[in-house]
């Protein structure tokens, strides 16, 4: 499967030199990064159009970051050559039968004396200096213990940098103030930012997850086990890697650049069915799979997890950018434990997307009713007006079977399979736009767990019956929720699950939490209000 992206670029080691040098230049802050700010003032020398140069952008920086890494340049000034020579600039042109390993760079006007003077320049301050050339880049110890001052803006060079840096200075402190990692989500850390977006999937028992990973990796990966019974006991995170190899749960948890150590949270029962899948492959450099443990049904649902097994896929459905929900033809019931999972998933709507596989095993006639059957189960239990979009396919290498379901069937499968395939992958391409509404929800989850706890720390009284107080506010928690809500005008549909906020909250003395602080609450407003859109304004194409 090809994933939207920039096409691999090809160049003489000759010119890649040329490139090397250029990309140098361009790079102001040297940080291996050329900003839109530093390609207005660098491309401007190719004396393009407007419109020739924001679709050079457009198309080298594919997933919206904000910056070109040298591949990103080097394809950027492959494009610019073109233009130069007089084709039309569109996303097929480096896919085209154009030669690009001897593609002539492009005239940049004046550059090369630019570089000159640069050099000139650069040899004088190192002589001054003794040596002493570029300190470490400012955004290196964001994450330190160290880091508590605040970053300029300057210094940010993308929209994942200049998130982490509103994370530090303005919603962390009201997270751990409010203890919002304890109830809600584990504090965020430099790899949770980084992380490559993820694909999970769910489902009964042999409904064929495994199967459709190796669908789309065209090939096995370390530990994949499949068969007609349950063969997927753990979670299993199959990920680009320099080698073949898996590495256990508790390994990869405590690894500080894996966006896994929130999972630490779930104990060692759990880390136990938790391993990493590493392997060399182009799809994996874009995407990372989540494959699962099939969901119990039956009796065997009864024989309890060592583990919170919803807990565990509500976190990682938290971390995904798409849940693809699997079943099959002849398994369409949805047994206790899959409702409690789908029902964990709340807030996640947006990434759910349904697959009705293995459906070339069945004639078009029964197609119909089992489809029908899907829709009606998925009503019962996915509480909304809307009709869930169901895709129908068959995902394994096996030819369709058109014995069975004629060629109509085969032409729907077809077009339903690209469907699919077309929604992965935009994937990489909006990784950036979904880490933004996902830090933007969190900011508004956080906000109002600060304003519960607050609220709750007001109820309690200063001196006598605190214990029968803390008491009255846990059972009658819903209430509690209702004045927050009223009182601070909040909508309903963002509060967390009672039941869940009543267990987490009895482990807890309500009355050594804080108070409101309304300087914290108004820098996570200044935030969502200005500094976000403000970014997203400083990162945009240039040429808009």
């Amino acid at each position: 499967m090809e994933i939207a992206s920039i096409p691999i670029t090809t160049c003489s080691k000759e010119h890649q030199q040329i490139y090397q040098e250029w990309f140098n230049y361009a790079d102001a802050d040297t940080d291996g990064r050329i900003t839109s700010n530093d390609a207005t003032k660098f491309f401007a020398m190719s004396n393009l159009s407007r419109q020739d140069l924001k679709q050079v952008w457009a198309i080298t920086d594919s997933k919206r970051q904000g910056y070109l890494g040298f591949k990103e340049f080097i394809a950027a000034m492959q494009l610019v050559s073109l233009a130069q020579a007089g084709h039309a600039v569109t996303h097929d042109l480096l896919n085209s039968d154009v030669d690009l390993s001897s593609l002539k760079p492009p005239v940049m006007e004046g550059l090369d004396a630019l570089i000159a003077k640069k050099k000139r320049k650069e040899k004088t301050s190192e002589l001054e200096s003794n040596g002493s050339l570029h300190g470490p880049s400012p955004s290196a110890n964001w994450f330190s213990s160290k880091s508590a001052k605040n970053v300029p803006l300057s210094s940010v060079t993308s929209i994942v940098d200049g998130l982490k840096r509103l994370y530090l200075q303005k919603l962390k402190p009201l997270e751990v103030t409010y203890r919002f990692n304890d109830f809600v989500s584990p504090l965020l850390a430099n790899s949770d930012f980084d992380a490559k977006p993820m694909v999970m999937l769910l489902g009964q028992y042999s409904t064929g997850k495994t199967t459709f990973i190796k669908h789309l990796l065209k090939s096995g990966y370390p530990g994949a086990h499949i068969g007609p019974e349950p063969t997927t006991d753990r979670f299993v995170v199959v990920m680009s890697g320099p080698d073949e190899r898996s590495i256990p749960g508790n390994t990869i948890a405590v690894q500080a650049d894996m966006p896994f150590s929130g999972l630490t949270t779930f104990g060692t029962a759990f880390l136990s069915k938790f391993e990493c899948s590493q392997m060399p492959h182009p799809l994996l450099e874009h995407i990372t799979f989540v494959d699962t443990p099939g969901v119990l049904s039956g009796e065997k649902q009864r024989t309890q997890r060592a583990y919170d097994f919803t807990g565990v896929t509500s976190w990682f459905a938290a971390k995904c950018d798409l849940i693809l929900l699997l079943f099959d033809p002849h398994k369409l019931d949805v047994s206790d434990e899959f409702k409690r999972v789908i029902s964990s998933l709340r807030g996640h709507d947006d990434k759910i997307r349904v697959v009705l596989n293995k459906a070339d095993q069945i004639d078009t006639q029964q197609l119909m009713r089992v489809y029908g059957a899907l829709m009606w189960s998925l009503g019962k239990v996915i509480n909304t007006p809307e009709v869930m979009r169901v895709y129908i396919g068959s995902f394994n290498d096996k030819p369709v079977n058109e014995s069975a379901t004629g060629p109509i069937g085969k032409e729907l499968f077809e077009k339903e399979q690209e469907d699919l395939l077309s929604d992965l992958k935009d994937i990489p391409k909006k990784a950036c736009d979904r880490r933004i509404n996902e830090f933007v929800k969190r900011a508004r989850a956080a906000k109002i767990h600060a304003y519960i706890i607050s609220h709750l720390k007001k109820e309690m009284p200063a001196m006598i019956g605190k214990a029968k107080t803390q008491q009255r506010l846990i059972d009658n928690l819903l209430d509690e929720f209702g004045k927050v809500q009223r009182e601070f005008h909040l909508p309903p549909g963002d509060f967390p699950n009672v039941e869940h906020f009543k267990e987490i909250l009895s482990g807890y003395n309500i009355d050594k939490f804080e108070k409101l602080k309304p300087k914290m609450i108004q820098a996570v407003d200044d935030m969502l209000g200005y500094d976000i859109p403000d970014l997203l304004k400083n990162f945009r194409n240039p040429y808009d």
